[in-house]
């Protein structure tokens, strides 16, 4: 069966609507990322949407109308300020003297809400907790140090755990010690529905790409499917091979200042790769299950395929042997079927013609 293969038009074709699809996804857009240093939202400056910063700190002295995330810095939202969402960070110090609508989470150092500052609610697990401002709604703490001062008060309830506590100020719900909360940075502030969000939001994004990739190339994609189908323990094995061997290479790459570069983009390039093996893992898997049932559809295909990974990765005791599984059985059937396709453009592998086969001129590579 002679299948189209992968253009050079047909891949610049898939990347511009990947990056389409991924730009309206909902939140990513909107979003505002910023990596080392000092980010600083000036007085008169509005940040529409949310606001990341990586191994930085963030001080907001204007407004942030989604949420505020820091990882490996600290947090300063001054007075006058306003977080129109939530403010969690990792490390470092949080210091709030204005105003956060959400909550503020933090596993850092210190975690400080001033006589100005007001938060909607407060989950901090840090070595001191201060609160001296307004908590609107419950404070849940693990500290080494909690002190409520007299300016300081919390509307509902106050869970902690603390080595030492000291409450001078007004708690108008019940004071509750929680030996179960965790003290200091081992407190994690994303609870299990921000991993349900996470996971949700994987799965549709996935899904988004693996039917880009059915529109785009419809051939080659139903090629690594029946070759993960047809041929598991080739289609794994490359795949172990390449999730092993590729990151070597760009070890050794590394070791030179030229090879530098050259990892980089090599590693963007695999995690890509990945990423696309990934799908067609779980497209192979819905191949598979729709062929059991007779069913012909490569669209039902995908959409079982993802659904079936999703309750299976959840298993006990072998969901991770799952994830793992139909991850190499994707990214080796890709490699596979993408190392055939070069071969035959490139007329590698192709038998020499016998004069004496009556058919022979069909098969003989075009001049």
């Amino acid at each position: 069966m002679n299948v189209p293969r992968p253009t050079s038009r047909s891949v610049l074709a898939l990347l511009l609507v990947l990056a389409l699809a991924l730009s309206v996804v909902p939140g990513l857009a909107a979003a505002e990322t910023r990596t080392g240093g000092t980010v600083v939202v000036g007085p008169d400056e509005t940040v529409r949407g949310d606001l990341d910063a990586f191994a930085g700190s963030i001080v907001v002295r204007g407004t942030v109308t989604g949420n505020v995330n820091a990882f490996g810095g600290d947090v300063f939202v001054a007075e006058g300020a306003r977080v129109g969402g939530d403010v969690s960070a990792a490390a470092g110090s949080v210091r709030i003297a204005g105003t956060v609508d959400g909550s503020v989470s933090g596993a850092a150092g210190d975690v400080s809400v001033l006589e100005s500052g007001t938060v909607g609610s407060l989950d901090a697990g840090a070595g001191s907790v201060a609160i001296y401002g307004t908590v609107r709604g419950d404070a849940t703490v693990g500290a080494e140090t909690l002190v409520v001062g007299s300016t300081g008060v919390v509307a509902g309830d106050l869970r902690y755990d603390a080595g030492e506590f000291v409450n001078e100020g007004t708690v108008e719900g019940r004071v509750v010690r929680d030996r179960s909360i965790a003290q200091g940075p081992e407190f994690e502030p994303v609870g299990g529905v921000g991993e349900t969000i996470l996971d949700v939001y994987g799965f549709l994004v996935g899904l988004v790409l693996g039917a880009i990739l059915l529109l785009v190339l419809p051939g080659f994609s139903s090629r690594v499917a029946d070759r993960a189908v047809s041929d598991p323990l080739r289609s794994g094995g490359v795949g172990l091979l390449a999730l092993v061997g590729v990151p070597l290479a760009l070890v050794l790459f590394a070791i030179t200042i030229i090879g530098i570069p050259i990892t980089v983009v090599g590693a963007l390039l695999f995690a890509v790769v990945a990423w696309v093996g990934t799908v067609y893992g779980r497209f192979a898997v819905g191949e598979w299950l729709t062929e059991l049932a007779d069913v012909e559809n490569r669209w039902v295909a995908l959409l079982v395929g993802f659904l079936a990974v999703a309750v299976g990765v959840r298993l006990p005791l072998v969901g991770g042997l799952v994830e793992i599984v139909v991850f190499l059985l994707g990214l080796g059937a890709l490699a596979l079927v993408t190392y055939e396709a070069y071969r035959g453009r490139s007329g590698e592998g192709t038998d020499p013609v016998d004069p004496a086969d009556p058919d022979a001129g069909e098969s003989a590579p075009s001049a």
